[in-house]
């Protein structure tokens, strides 16, 4: 691919090719000047930069009529062809059809929201959108700016949330949980209390170097402490090590409703109220208007919201 000399290139006003173009359509100064709907001398104007610039007198009279020299057949063909290219540039509308697109989109999501919305999303997509593909991708709090920034996944979904201008970050639903036990290895009553909640062994989700991990926070904003003997990143661990060990294992709301009840887990609300950050989208400014993105970000809304909403006819029946 021939590179584009951008500094010689910025001194040429390329209005001057749209000029040269209406003429070799016209022949005449004064209709070429009426197609672009500007003053004849301007356009007499043009003709004499276009001259200047290639050294050539490009059009010259003969007779009554105006003929193009040879320096002007050779660029005519050129020419056009280049205002065609910039004018599909211009008025082409970023279009996406999800039934032939074929795209990968790499999405960052926490271990909640891979168990939540991966498996909705992809059976809507077999649906719908057949080439489309979904890569998820795990990164801690802390990675999710840098990954979204450098590219390496196109957008955050999860309890993150950014502050930078650079970002866009719309919250979802808000963040609860619950917590499961196997009943055959815990002997509690369901409900669980506060006594029994806090004398409890516990095990929990943790993405960083604390036992305590995303709870701590939490837990101290109500000053009270629980015994943690396990933690670990992702969800199903939890609630494995729940079925395997007399243990409390608290977790998301929506992760509990859904796959506790397969361990033969039950669940219980949690005897404290616990605040936790929303699960949000976030993504960068630069894929803001890109209509893929766009329609992805729908897609991810309509699934999310399905799952809440069965989520709340689960509880109520």
């Amino acid at each position: 691919m021939q590179t584009i000399d951008h500094f010689n290139l910025r001194s040429f006003d390329l209005n001057l090719l749209v000029a040269f173009d209406a003429m070799m359509e016209e022949m005449n100064v004064t209709r070429a000047a009426r197609r672009l709907k500007i003053q004849q001398p301007a356009m007499s104007h043009n003709i004499s930069t276009l001259r200047t610039l290639f050294q050539d007198e490009l059009f010259i009279r003969v007779g009554q009529e105006m003929k193009p020299t040879a320096r002007a057949l050779n660029l005519a063909g050129p020419v056009r062809q280049a205002l065609r290219q910039a004018q599909a540039a211009v008025l082409t509308a970023d279009v996406f059809d999800p039934a032939t697109e074929r795209r990968t989109f790499r999405l960052g999501m926490s271990s909640e929201v891979e168990l939540l919305l991966l498996p909705d999303l992809s059976a809507r997509l077999r649906e719908i959108a057949p080439g489309i593909r979904i890569l998820a991708r795990n990164g801690q709090q802390q990675e999710i700016t840098a990954m979204l920034d450098t590219g390496v996944i196109d957008m955050a979904v999860g309890c993150t949330y950014s502050k930078e201008q650079r970002h866009h970050c719309e919250p979802l639903y808000s963040s609860s949980v619950l917590c499961c036990f196997n009943p055959a290895l815990l002997d509690l009553p369901n409900p669980v209390g506060l006594d029994a909640y806090l004398s409890a062994k516990h095990a929990v989700i943790s993405q960083t170097d604390s036992l305590h991990g995303c709870i701590k926070d939490a837990l101290e904003l109500t000053g009270l402490e629980i015994d943690v003997v396990a933690a670990a990143p992702d969800f199903l661990s939890v609630l494995a090590t729940a079925r395997s060990s007399a243990v409390l294992a608290t977790v998301s709301s929506r992760i509990a409703q859904r796959y506790a009840p397969m361990l033969g887990l039950e669940v219980s609300p949690v005897p404290v109220t616990l605040n936790f950050p929303p699960v949000a989208m976030v993504w960068t400014l630069q894929t803001d208007a890109d209509a893929g993105a766009v329609w992805l970000r729908q897609q991810i809304r309509e699934t999310m919201g399905r799952t809440v909403d069965s989520e709340v006819s689960g509880i109520a029946a």
